[in-house]
């Protein structure tokens, strides 16, 4: 018994994968140049977009290391 709608199919679990993928990726972007544009600007170091490119880069490669351990 498949529990998903008709329209709901591989291809539209992928591309709502790779967008969201895509999304996470450009939002720790524009953390890393929004706190650059603030410490060289206002000479403030923000401390809590560092804290979001710093929590990014764990989860992004935690999650990397566990697909490929367990791939």
């Amino acid at each position: 018994m498949n529990l998903l709608p008709a329209i709901v199919d591989e291809r539209f679990l992928r591309h709502r994968l790779r967008s969201s993928s895509n999304a996470g990726i450009a939002c720790a972007i524009l953390a890393i140049v929004l706190a650059y544009y603030r410490y060289f600007h206002d000479r403030v170091i923000s401390r809590d977009l560092l804290a979001i490119v710093a929590t990014f880069i764990v989860v992004k490669y935690a999650l990397f290391f566990w697909y490929r351990r367990t791939d």
